[in-house]
Order: C-alpha cells, then structure tokens, then sequence
C-alpha cells in the first residue's frame, strides 16, 4: 500500500523549498509551480530512496529508467500549457507516474503510453491512490504514439530519440504543440515545436540529458 500521509505530510517545509528552488531558476507558471507542490513525489519511487524525493535531481526507478528532475517537469510542463491550456494530451513514456501525475491535475484527459509494463503497473496503482481518473494508458511502443485517440492539442516526450519522430508529429492537432527533448548522446536540446499546417516551428529551450527514446516493447 502507498504511504499518501507519512512523508508527505511531514515535508511540507522540504516541498516549499523545492518550489522555491523552481522559482530562483525561472519557472513563473503560479498553476505548474501549485501542482508541483501538491504532488507527493515520494510516491513515485522506492522507500529506499524516498528521504531524497524533494530534492531538484533525477532520481532511478528500475529498468534503466530515472524520474525526471522537478524542475524538468515544471519546465516542460510550464512549456506545454503555456498561451493556452490544451484539453487532450498525450505522454510518451510514463516512467514512474510522476509527469503524469503533474499533468493530470491541469489537463483535462491525458493518454499516456509506456513500453515497460512493470513500470506501468506501478505508474497505474500510484495514479490510482491519488484518485487520478482522467488518465488512458497503452502498454506500447512510444514512436507508435496512439493513433486511435489523435490528433492531441500537445504532446510531451519524457525520454530523447536522436531525430523527431515523424509519427508523432503527425498526431498533433493544427495548432498544437509537443514537447521534446531530442538529439545525440550529450547534445540533446528540449525543444517546443508547434504545428501550424503542414509547417512545423522549432522553439528551443535548454539543453538537457534523457534517457533514449527506445523503440519497440521491454
């Protein structure tokens, strides 16, 4: 069973400096910065290393997977629903839970797809205790994306292929926009690209270091 109180009720103080910590390096987003706030990381990994949920760094989940950093997060997601908040979107590669968890309180129906079915046995009961219910998940190859709920108002792509996947691209509603981290190995930049037609514009935003976008199911 997941320990909603415990930690989480006892760090406030720790959680509140976590959001401090996001506001020196530059996330503005009032709504983003409340989520994160309110989103008990603790839950999303191991006891073993829970004491260290509340600090700004990536941290391993199994299976050669990490939970992302909060201010990734924070910047990916701020990214996302910046200008307008889309109603329909789509993660590639729910990992732990956590970004989908942080989605799912500001977005109204988020589809997200994971290619390790551990990790999403897990992602689910952890999103199910928090009463999450606006989330479909697919056990699935992420570069697949899920065709059959397309085109989203945004994408977000928590790990990096080297080249933008062109499948993706093609779900992405006229106006939409995906956020991706994509590059070689250390030269991976996060990258808001919005679609306007058949035209696709590039926005980047920093440079950062992912897990590859795999291909294929584990």
């Amino acid at each position: 069973m997941l320990d909603t109180q415990g930690i989480g009720m006892t760090s406030q103080r720790t959680r509140d400096r976590l959001i401090t910590r996001l506001r020196e390096n530059g996330i503005t987003d009032e709504r983003v910065l409340d989520v994160v706030r309110q989103t008990p990381r603790h839950l999303f990994m191991d006891e073993a290393i829970a004491t260290r949920a509340y600090e700004d760094t990536a941290l391993p989940i199994g299976y050669g997977q990490t939970i992302s950093q909060p201010y990734i997060v924070a910047r990916m997601t701020e990214a996302l629903v910046q200008d307008a908040m889309p109603q329909r979107v789509l993660e590639i590669g729910t990992g732990s839970g956590y970004q989908t968890a942080v989605l799912a309180r500001l977005i109204e129906q988020v589809y997200s797809v994971e290619r390790i079915g551990a990790l999403l046995s897990q992602a689910r009961q952890r999103l199910a205790t928090l009463q999450l219910t606006n989330i479909q998940f697919r056990l699935g190859d992420g570069y697949e994306g899920w065709t059959k709920h397309a085109p989203f108002d945004a994408i977000l792509v928590t790990a990096a292929p080297e080249q933008l996947p062109e499948g993706l691209l093609r779900q992405l509603a006229d106006g939409g926009k995906m956020v991706i981290p994509f590059g070689k190995n250390q030269e991976q930049r996060l990258t808001v690209i919005t679609r306007k037609g058949d035209d696709f514009i590039h926005r980047p935003l920093d440079w950062v270091s992912f897990v590859p976008l795999v291909k294929g199911m584990d």
